[in-house]
């Protein structure tokens, strides 16, 4: 589990939730399941993100994931049940260097 921080859309001020992602490749990744959700909906507005994952906190940009080979890939790597078949809106994090 870790921490996605997202500037609010249209609060401007920083807004966090828990999340589970996957990292593969050297990259986060976060799921949904459509568009709705503020933080998703924060990172259409504003890609600067900040994640926290054991005790670090880790600067990237997001976006959303359009290869639909990489999106099924991550689905099958964050759930092993029947959501690893749902669509799903996927959100790619990269660290900032």
């Amino acid at each position: 589990m870790a921490n996605l921080t997202t500037i609010g859309r249209k609060t401007g001020k920083p807004h966090t939730v828990p999340l589970r992602l996957v990292l593969y490749n050297d990259k986060f990744y976060a799921s949904r399941r459509s568009m709705s959700g503020d933080w998703l909906n924060n990172i259409v507005n504003n890609s600067s993100v900040i994640i926290e994952v054991n005790g670090s906190k880790i600067v990237g940009k997001a976006s959303i994931v359009a290869n639909e080979e990489l999106r099924k890939a991550i689905s099958s790597l964050k759930y092993d049940d029947e959501r690893a078949s749902m669509e799903r809106v996927i959100i790619e994090i990269t660290p900032a260097e």
